[in-house]
């Protein structure tokens, strides 16, 4: 099935493949996008991102949250899905910015995703559409960003270690960032209180 991660957009433009073409190419990568069906250069659902030898490593979906469409229904799955999660501030702040979100970009990511060059292009492309329709990310079994990219919701396998860019809620409504120890049980007992450790 495939690892995700996600751009949940606060802005829907057309992103035409021309822009993301330019930034593989700006950052020196050999890769090929390939448009699925019914999709246009300006106007597209899904791409397949391939490496020099045209094995495929990523998808991208962009799935527009509107009545009965994929993303509404995706968006829902969130809302019920972090619900429950810590810090609680975290997960009320999301509840609120699910209204705004007007597209969601999924990264499929496949075999070979995670070789360096191909994680790299990953990356690229990720920013580039980040850069465009703003908003916050999200990566399976890991949890979701604020929109600076700070990690905010825990949703990690409970054996995850590692340094790792957190941000908790203020009394002002406003962020405090850190780095903490994923593995250390201070820290995450801190950060599931939404306090910094």
């Amino acid at each position: 099935m495939g690892y995700y991660v996600r751009v949940l957009g606060t802005s829907d433009p057309n992103i035409h493949l021309d822009e993301l073409i330019s930034c593989i190419a700006a950052n020196g990568f050999e890769t090929r996008l390939l448009l699925g069906d019914n999709g246009t250069p300006l106007d597209w659902t899904v791409i397949q991102v391939a490496d020099a030898n045209d094995n495929v490593f990523m998808q991208i979906e962009r799935n527009q949250v509107a009545d009965g469409e994929l993303g509404e229904e995706e968006l829902n799955e969130f809302r019920d899905e972090v619900r429950d999660c810590k810090p609680a501030s975290a997960a009320k702040w999301l509840e609120k910015f699910f209204n705004n979100v007007k597209v969601i970009y999924a990264f499929q990511l496949l075999n070979g995703s995670m070789e360096e060059e191909n994680f790299a292009v990953v990356e690229a492309i990720r920013k580039t559409i980040w850069n465009r329709v703003g908003g916050i990310l999200q990566a399976d079994r890991e949890g979701f960003s604020n929109e600076e990219g700070h990690h905010i919701l825990w949703q990690f396998d409970d054996k995850v270690t590692g340094p790792w860019n957190m941000a908790v809620r203020t009394m002002f409504g406003g962020w405090r960032t850190f780095t903490m120890d994923l593995g250390k049980p201070a820290h995450r007992e801190a950060f599931f209180r939404g306090k910094a450790p």
